[in-house]
């Protein structure tokens, strides 16, 4: 039997308001990625997500599905 999660990775706001917009950090997002992949996640699918707050400012992210084998 498998178990899944959702996770919705995104850059701290402070990027979106000094520059106007947050785009992912590759080298966090991997980091994050093989951190779940040693705790036995895999990655199904995932979704780019890009969100708008306080009216004028985009941040970027993304939701991520995962599963794993349940324990």
């Amino acid at each position: 039997m498998k178990e899944y999660k959702a996770v919705i990775y995104q850059e701290g706001m402070l990027g979106s308001l000094l520059l106007g917009e947050s785009k992912i950090n590759p080298v966090r997002f991997s980091e994050f990625l093989n951190t779940n992949a040693k705790k036995g996640w895999e990655v199904v699918t995932m979704e780019k997500d890009v969100r708008r707050m306080l009216l004028f400012f985009k941040r970027e992210g993304y939701v991520v599905i995962m599963q794993r084998e349940k324990q």
